[in-house]
């Protein structure tokens, strides 16, 4: 049987290797003139391979139609990458919050294994070249797969396996091209929006003066202030930037923040908040304590220079302007009020949500082809016989943590397979 698979990101390459591993002739498409650009990205180019959880809480940190990909997952799971990687050569190791890396801390090692494999398999790459049209024939009503055509030529497939990637971080090549070809043969396509991407806040003073500030410890909780429900909750790292917030906990919000209803009418009217706690290991209580010992060590001390054993540098001057305490005031002086108006703060430190950065700088693309017309247990099309979809293409995405990897992998692995 001749495969053809369009896209050579993570997806597309699994998929090229297990077909050829199946005994098809396979060639892979791409675009660009290499493959996984989007790979090398990844991590901070250190590459988030998975994660070590049990592949049972994928689902749970999927909130895009994570129950869909409950086969996939069965099917290829993250001890399954990770075998696959050690076999041709890169060892992992595991860090916080369950993400395994390659111990080189080098993306471009997991992507050699890939091209490694392909190689060994015998897939045939064609690069620089753009796929313009799915082929297929009708027969009984029923459409069925024939080819492909690129801008140079025709290639006649048994069948066709999508995996070009969603549309976010273009420059790697996903510019959204799968959409249209998926689209021309009658698939839908969900509502495309960013999803892993930094936040825009309305307050950007105080964004602009902590820039560059990265937190590792704290939690935040995003909140509709209209109905006074917590929209998301979480714990980790962030970093101010000069347009709002990002780092792991911001971009995981966001994949929720996607999909609750009416968002850009709440960021409109400023209905949405960011909530930090600085300091989630202390309560109120104990953060009060530590404070008074604090002052009592500086009792006579000015107020703007008793912070330092408390905060970060950088975020010093911002919390004694939002405290509201005047920055001059001898640290005896300080009422008991003031001092926990000051602990308050720094528990419920409040900025406004304006919206989602754009979706060339989200990590992975909210929406794509619908998932009720895939089979989930096989990713062919339920539309077009012999056409087959894998990779974040598909209408369904992670939190930050290697779970959208996986989906990569494990999607890709099934179409392959099938």
């Amino acid at each position: 049987m001749k495969v053809v698979v369009i896209g050579g990101g993570p997806a597309g390459m699994m998929a090229a290797i297990t077909a050829s591993q199946n005994g098809n002739k396979v060639i892979l498409i791409e675009k660009m003139k290499s493959l996984g650009r989007k790979l090398l990205i990844t991590g901070k180019g250190r590459c988030n391979i998975t994660s070590s959880l049990p592949i049972e809480d994928f689902i749970k940190n999927t909130p895009g139609n994570g129950k869909f990909l409950y086969s996939s997952y069965q099917s290829f799971t993250n001890e399954d990458i990770i075998k696959f990687l050690k076999e041709e050569g890169v060892e992992v190791k595991e860090e916080r919050g369950n993400r395994i890396f390659p111990v080189t801390n080098h993306s471009q090692d997991v992507l050699n294994c890939f091209i490694k494999a392909l190689k060994k398999n015998n897939v045939e790459i064609h690069y620089n070249e753009k796929v313009e049209e799915i082929l297929y024939k009708e027969s009984e009503g029923e459409k069925i797969v024939t080819g492909i055509k690129t801008e140079k030529q025709e290639i006649l497939a048994d069948k066709v396996i999508l995996a070009t990637g969603g549309k976010s971080y273009p420059l790697t090549g996903s510019t959204g091209d799968g959409y249209k070809l998926a689209k021309n043969l009658g698939h839908t396509i969900t509502d495309i929006k960013p999803s892993l991407v930094p936040l825009e806040i309305y307050e950007k003073n105080i964004c602009k003066e902590l820039q560059g500030l990265s937190l590792r410890n704290v939690s935040i909780k995003v909140l509709d202030t209209e109905k006074n429900k917590t929209i998301y909750e979480d714990f980790g790292e962030m970093l101010f930037t000069h347009f709002g917030v990002s780092g792991p906990i911001i971009l995981s919000s966001s994949a929720h923040l996607v999909r609750y209803k009416n968002i850009e009418e709440k960021y409109k009217n400023k209905k949405i908040s960011l909530i930090i706690d600085f300091k989630p290991a202390l309560s109120e209580q104990k953060l009060e304590a530590r404070i008074l010992r604090d002052f009592e060590e500086l009792k006579n001390k000015q107020y703007k220079n008793s912070l330092d054993k408390l905060l970060p540098q950088k975020l010093i001057p911002v919390i004694i302007d939002e405290s509201k305490i005047e920055p001059t005031k001898k640290v005896n002086e300080i009422t008991k009020e003031e001092r926990r108006e000051l602990v308050h703060l720094l528990k419920n430190f409040t900025l406004e949500i304006k919206s989602f950065r754009p979706i060339d700088e989200a990590i992975v693309t909210s929406g794509g082809i619908n998932i009720k017309e895939i089979n989930p247990k096989t990713m062919e099309s339920k539309l077009v016989k012999n056409l087959y979809f894998a990779g974040e293409i598909i209408d369904v995405d992670s939190y930050t943590g290697g779970f959208n990897l996986q989906i990569a992998y494990s999607t890709g692995y099934v179409a392959g397979l099938s």
